[in-house]
């Protein structure tokens, strides 16, 4: 019994300290819960409409590198099944008679060689296609980032500030903005 009386004795001490406390500090709990609220909102704000999209971007073309590197050793494989089937031709070739082994060995080398530069002909073709691709891909991203932030900062400074922003001042906040995200 003793000991919620002492227990009841050090909570209202507590409050007490802690109501001392905010005002010696200038707390205005009215302004101070607005606050909270208003960063609650812009928090949110900022991670359904800035921070999911860019995630998503992301993720979308992390899976295309990954898709475009799976091409990549497919084409490796298909050249090592490309110069095994040359291997194969040249042992058949061996296989004949004597009479025909140096004139096998000429043709499997030279379709070897052929098959061999075509199948590295393609792949680099392929290669650069893909790279051309996923670089046409990131500008495109980059663009469509940079509208979105410029069309977010527009957005976003038009609530906080609670002021009808003219054409001109969107246009002057959205070329800021690119401004900044291009010189990082």
């Amino acid at each position: 019994m003793n000991s919620l009386i002492l227990f009841g004795s050090i909570g209202s001490d507590l409050a007490e300290t802690g109501r001392s406390t905010a005002e010696k500090f200038g707390l205005d709990t009215p302004h101070f819960i607005a606050q909270c609220i208003s960063f609650g909102i812009v928090a949110f704000a900022l991670y359904r409409f800035a921070y999911k999209p860019i995630l998503a971007v992301l993720e979308e073309r992390r899976q295309r590198i990954a898709e475009s590197l799976a091409n990549a050793d497919k084409i490796k494989q298909e050249l090592a099944n490309a110069q095994a089937t040359a291997q194969e031709i040249l042992s058949q070739a061996n296989a004949q008679g004597s009479k025909f082994i140096e004139e096998s060995r000429q043709s499997a080398a030279m379709v070897l060689e052929q098959e061999t530069q075509k199948a590295i002909a393609t792949a680099n073709d392929i290669i650069s296609k893909a790279r051309q691709s996923n670089e046409a891909e990131l500008a495109r991203m980059k663009t469509e980032l940079r509208r979105e932030v410029g069309r977010l900062v527009v957005s976003t400074t038009a609530k906080v500030t609670g002021k009808i922003l003219t054409s001109d001042d969107q246009n002057r906040l959205a070329e800021e903005t690119n401004r900044q995200l291009a010189s990082n």
